[in-house]
């Protein structure tokens, strides 16, 4: 009998390799078949488990009753399984789901999960969130602290798919030691390598990628404020949160729950276990589903060490002896996914303006949204526009990622042609600080909230904010 566990290290070795990304799955409009067998949900409840616990045989004949009961709220259970047994002939599932659907994908889970994402009219059966618990903690017992019976969630519980590891398999920082620059500690850090470069009420911090990578996730408090950066890796984006919220005992201190949606990180919160959307800073399963908590974004710079290092040398920076034995050499854990232009797990590209790993710089100002192409910058590097009805001003170096955006009110900025520290207006420069631009009489403009990412993860999680390509 073909074990679960078998099961799981198929799964695991599928995820290992890299999925080419499919061509987008055009959502058509889908008609349900009329149910043609009357069946207990109880009893489909026990053939939808039976396909992932049976021997092959018995398995077939589960999927065949299924098929005869003829109602395509079986099919998201089918495309969970498949992602399975997808190297263990899969034929009977396919089968299946080209029988409820009318489409015809074969064993490709990944294409199966992008037609399932443009199809929310299919319903999954009664108790399918006991279902997907039930998968899932074969998987990890503590998974079922996430999803389980009757959990709220403002997401497609069949959309969330397992990223290959346990609950805090990829661990989470907190409060890390870090060195100052000049700390032969420091010394492991080259010129070019990149840095999540913050400074909050004047405490001045770099959090190397490099180290992140492993992590995908710090809790710290910078300047006196609570924060954590949620970083996805497979997204390109690091949004450093604000994790105290008003009316609440302490701040939230986030981890990696091992879990992901459309290819984004779901991190979830120690407090109450609840499943949060990286990008968009809600909690989206969970107990604190309908609290209307939305953490507050604070900006954050990619930038190199060299450059960081060279506005802030008093700056501090992250340490090597984190605790966990990883082999921090740049780029070590995800460099075949950053130099590929492929996705590693299904998300829908629905606008081709870019690529789907070009990045972007995203810049959030409540209900306003906009991205700017990086590409913007390889030959212009001031950029001004207006998002809502508040005239920016974006400084940005295409080639380390770097983009910081302002406040510009009615003042017209250019490059200084001798000192990138500085903008010229008129005939006045100005400070670029972490803070704001400031001026030689002390005139300020804000700073703005805003990150980078991948366009697919953007166009996906923001599909009606604007972007700018040119």
């Amino acid at each position: 009998m073909k074990t679960f566990k078998t099961m799981v290290l198929a799964a695991f070795v599928g995820i290992c390799v890299t999925l080419a990304p499919s061509p987008a799955v055009v959502a058509q409009a889908f008609t349900p078949p009329p149910p043609a067998v009357e069946m207990d949900i109880a009893e489909v409840q026990e053939l939808a488990r039976d396909i992932l616990r049976l021997r092959t045989l018995e398995r077939n004949s589960a999927v065949a009753r299924l098929v005869e009961r003829g109602n395509p709220d079986v099919v998201p259970a089918l495309i969970q399984s498949l992602r399975f047994l997808q190297r263990d002939d899969p034929w009977t599932i396919t089968a299946a789901l080209q029988s409820l659907t009318g489409e015809s994908f074969g064993g490709d889970w990944n294409k199966w999960m992008l037609w399932q994402e443009d199809h929310p009219e299919i319903i999954p059966f009664e108790g399918f969130d006991s279902y997907k618990e039930w998968v899932f903690a074969k998987l990890d017992p503590n998974f079922s602290l996430f999803i389980n019976s009757g959990v709220a969630h403002t997401i497609r519980l069949e959309e969330i798919t397992w990223g290959g590891i346990r609950k805090d398999g990829i661990p989470a920082l907190v409060n890390p030691e870090l060195v100052t620059a000049q700390d032969k500690a420091a010394t492991y850090l080259d010129d070019d390598e990149l840095v999540f470069g913050i400074a909050i009420n004047g405490d001045v911090r770099a959090y190397p990628l490099r180290v992140l990578d492993w992590h995908e996730m710090f809790n710290d408090v910078i300047g006196g404020v609570p924060v954590a950066l949620a970083y996805c890796t497979l997204c390109g984006s690091g949004i450093l949160f604000e994790t105290a919220i008003e009316g609440r005992a302490a701040p939230f201190e986030f981890g990696s729950s091992g879990f992901l949606y459309r290819s984004n990180k779901l991190m979830y919160d120690r407090e109450t276990n609840s499943l949060w959307n990286q990008f968009t800073g809600k909690p989206v399963v969970g107990d604190l589903v309908g609290s209307d908590i939305e953490l507050k974004v604070r900006p954050v710079a990619i930038t190199s060490w060299k450059k960081w290092l060279d506005r802030h040398p008093d700056t501090r920076v992250l340490s090597l002896d984190t605790g966990f034995v990883r082999d921090y050499t740049p780029g070590k854990p995800y460099a075949p996914y950053f130099n590929s232009p492929d996705l590693m797990f299904p998300a829908m590209v629905r606008n081709t303006g870019l690529a789907p790993k070009d990045y972007v710089y995203a810049l959030r100002l409540g209900d306003h949204e906009k991205a700017w192409s990086l590409q913007l910058f390889a030959d212009e590097r001031v950029i001004h526009d207006v998002i809502g009805a508040r005239r920016i001003v974006l400084i940005g170096d295409r080639d380390s990622r770097t983009v910081r955006a302002y406040e510009a009110g009615d003042i017209d900025f250019s490059a200084h042609a001798k000192n990138d520290e500085q903008l010229i207006a008129g005939s006045r420069a100005w400070q670029i600080t972490e803070d704001a631009l400031v001026s030689g009489d002390g005139q300020r403009l804000a700073r703005l909230p805003g990150h980078i990412a991948y366009w697919f993860a953007w166009q996906n999680f923001r599909p009606d904010a604007e972007t700018r390509f040119e």
